[in-house]
């Protein structure tokens, strides 16, 4: 466990809010000190909260009822001035809303036949170039990328071969997007293969099998050229993957850790530190970690050929919040140690991380 000192970051729970729902996601809202909270109601309709953090306590601003369970969403595909929310619902439904208005989604496709397990966008926020597209995995099996400029159909669809098994797509994420030409989707499945799709050249670029489920992917930055990559399982381990240098058989070098005995839900780096970072997990904990880069990132084989080199993980903190596992994690884009959870005990929780600039 982590070494308490002086100087290690604190994870300082600000404040707690109880609510009457199932919360699946939550989200800071960009430039503000508000958050969203998305899920599900006892009836079975879709919620999203939208609270105003006032010193220590939480002031709901609005509540805005769908007639299906929200499973996830991002501010990711769109700009700051419009600020567009995209969900993902039980129901297989892509949805982007005007949270100013939000009666009528902006854009709406049944993009999906089974639920929309993950969501993330890339091209607004001033993240990434391009177009503002946002990527979707159900657990129909499929991944799709969507441009809402163009309606109905995805601009790229990632799905099983002929003859090759469906299997149930848990996360999704978006990086390399450091042109307007480049970008890739990263996707984990429910059997541990993560699949990394080029959708420059629309073709599968790389696959390994963690032998896990997979729950969260995440580059440690989706606007610059590849840099890490984690993924979180469903048994406690997590996966770092030092995505710069491509072996032509090896593919990427990593380094596993095992983080505890339950299901890490989730990884989300620190915005403003790309080697810091946080994970969820099944026990009601968070942790918080630095990757340290080895002395040379690569090396050449016997072959000649470059090969990437792992780093290595130390853990900065950990503290217990729950009793039922924290399912979603988001920091502040805007102030730093600033961060928000939500677990299965139906309670959002701010958190603020101090240290983190003695790191």
């Amino acid at each position: 466990s982590a070494a308490a000192g002086p100087e290690r970051p604190q994870l300082v729970s600000h404040v707690q809010q109880a609510l009457s729902y199932t919360l699946f996601d939550c989200k800071w809202v960009p430039r503000s000190a508000r958050l969203l909270c998305l899920g599900s109601a006892a009836r079975g309709t879709g919620l999203i909260q939208l609270y105003e953090l006032h010193g220590a306590r939480l002031e709901l601003l609005r509540e805005i009822e769908k007639p299906k369970p929200i499973k996830c969403g991002t501010f990711g595909a769109t700009s700051l001035q419009q600020r567009y929310l995209a969900t993902g619902d039980f129901d297989g439904n892509l949805n982007i809303w005007n949270l100013e208005a939000p009666e009528i989604p902006v854009y709406s496709v049944k993009g999906h036949k089974e639920i929309i397990n993950s969501i993330d966008g890339v091209g607004g926020l001033g993240v990434g170039e391009g177009a503002p597209e946002i990527v979707t995995g159900s657990r129909d099996g499929t991944v799709k990328v969507w441009d809402p400029r163009q309606k109905d159909t995805p601009v790229a669809n990632m799905e099983p071969v002929q003859g090759e098994s469906k299997r149930d797509c848990w996360t999704v994420a978006f990086g390399n997007a450091y042109n307007q030409e480049e970008r890739v989707v990263c996707a984990g499945y429910d059997n541990g293969d993560i699949k990394l799709f080029d959708l420059k050249t629309m073709s599968l670029r790389w696959e390994t099998n963690i032998k896990n489920g997979v729950c969260s992917v995440e580059f440690d930055r989706k606007d610059i050229n590849m840099n890490k990559l984690v993924a979180t399982s469903l048994e406690g381990k997590f996966h770092v993957f030092d995505m710069r240098t491509q072996h032509p058989t090896k593919g990427f070098a990593s380094v596993s850790e095992k983080a505890q005995k339950s299901t890490i839900w989730q990884v989300r780096h620190l915005p403003q530190n790309r080697d810091i970072f946080m994970t969820s997990g099944g026990s009601g904990s968070l942790h918080l970690w630095k990757y340290e880069y080895p002395a040379q990132r690569s090396k050449k084989d016997s072959e000649g050929s470059e090969m990437g080199v792992a780093g290595s993980v130390s853990l900065l903190q950990n503290v217990t919040l729950s009793t039922q596992p924290i399912s979603s994690l988001d920091w502040s884009p805007d102030k730093k140690g600033l961060c928000v959870c939500g677990a299965f005990d139906q309670t959002v929780r701010v958190l603020i991380v101090t240290k983190l600039n003695k790191i």
